[in-house]
């Protein structure tokens, strides 16, 4: 922890043509601050990495536990792949190339507010991004985007990582969305098992656990919105109570909830929010359409679209809760839970098994491989903006 003795210098605004029109204040750049502020930000992160590893290796094998004593196989049985059709597999992954350059893409439409970063980093820095947070113990990776994006433009950490929890909300509320709606289009067994598995858990539960899902990230939303349009307010609220136990802490904690807030400038603007909304639909639909070609590549026949949609949504949720690093237990377990709902304990065990396996080997390895692409482009080019001026 740190103070600034200097701040970055300021940078002249953006000179705009008087035949143009008039741009609102979430179209214009955000410009470095000419007054030193007292600052909490690290140099780099800094994170209790055996501690979180521990946590979520204990995670992964519990979870790990919990699918060999209630009977779902982590490899599938012999005769699994018996019906697998080979190209599906290819096909899947190739729709993988398009999901992630969606997801990592759209981002650009949240950071133009705040400053001019490149498509190509933009990606790069998300690729390198999704591949921290999957290898990461408890999702730890989460600050790695932000950091990355600092050093590519001139876009600012807290800014950075208001526009990260924008999008994850927003990505939340869509998928408990198509969850919802999915459950509803799809037709499940009758009655509904009263376990998975071995597992003496109702199938019943999941579309509790759904419609929970769904409340949460409405709330969320809506206090994300709160929170930008009252954001002086929050600031304020934030600097008077942690400056009852430290003025200086609470003038500190302040500017970053300001900060934060000012990440959320895309909100209001159509012109950011409609092409990333058209994007992130982009990336859910392909998404949900390899899903359901795999599912039906691997045997699971009869499967329809709305009930690979209830896969991916339960998998989507799902990796939310501790987990081994690569999401490792959570990703198999919500699978299986999503399909016990349509398909007996025997196809859950054949076809089942083969599926689950073959879907989470591919995104684990597109990961890693977008991983690898990512670096690899970050160093071709070299850092562009000085980390003093944006770090604080």
């Amino acid at each position: 922890m740190h103070c600034r003795t200097a701040s970055a210098p300021a940078l002249p605004p953006p000179v705009r043509p008087a035949t143009l029109r008039a741009v609102s204040a979430a179209d214009e750049p955000l410009q470095p601050e000419t007054a030193p502020l007292p600052s909490v930000a690290p140099d780099r992160p800094q994170t209790p990495w055996r501690g979180r590893l521990a946590v979520s290796l204990l995670c992964g094998v519990g979870l790990a536990w919990i699918l060999l004593r209630g009977g779902l196989p982590l490899l599938p049985p012999d005769g699994a792949f018996d019906l697998l059709r080979p190209w599906t597999v290819v096909a899947y992954v190739a729709s993988l190339a398009l999901v992630h350059w969606f997801r990592a893409a759209r981002w650009r439409h949240l950071l133009r507010p705040l400053g001019h970063v490149s498509l190509r980093d933009v990606v790069s820095v998300s690729w390198v991004g999704f591949g921290a947070i999957l290898l990461s113990p408890l999702r730890s990776g989460e600050i790695v985007r932000p950091y990355l994006v600092t050093r590519r433009g001139p876009v600012r950490l807290w800014e950075a990582t208001g526009t990260v929890g924008a999008e994850r909300v927003i990505d939340g509320l869509a998928l408990s969305v198509i969850l919802f709606v999915a459950l509803r289009l799809a037709t499940p067994l009758d009655p509904l098992p009263d376990h998975i598995g071995d597992l003496p858990v109702p199938v019943a539960a999941v579309p509790k656990a759904a419609n929970g899902a769904l409340l949460l990230f409405c709330a969320a939303f809506v206090a994300m919105a709160l929170f930008f349009f009252a954001r002086d307010f929050a600031r304020r609220a934030t600097e008077k109570t942690l400056g009852l136990v430290s003025p200086r802490f609470g003038t500190s904690v302040a500017h970053i909830v300001d900060r934060v807030a000012q990440g959320i400038n895309f909100l209001p603007s159509p012109r950011h929010l409609v092409p990333f909304l058209l994007e992130t639909a982009a990336y859910w639909g392909i998404n949900a359409a390899g899903v359901w070609l795999l599912a039906w590549g691997s045997g699971l026949s009869g499967i329809t679209l709305a009930e690979a949609c209830v896969a991916m949504g339960c998998i989507g949720i799902g990796i939310l809760v501790p987990s081994g690093p690569g999401y490792f237990g959570a990703f198999q377990l919500s699978t299986y839970m999503a399909l016990a709902m349509y398909f007996p304990e025997s196809a859950l065990r054949g076809p089942g098994a083969a599926f689950v396996f073959v879907l989470y080997a591919a995104q684990v390895g597109w990961h890693l491989v977008a991983l690898g692409l990512g670096l690899w482009w970050l160093r071709r080019e070299p850092e562009s903006w000085p980390s003093a001026s944006t770090l604080g």
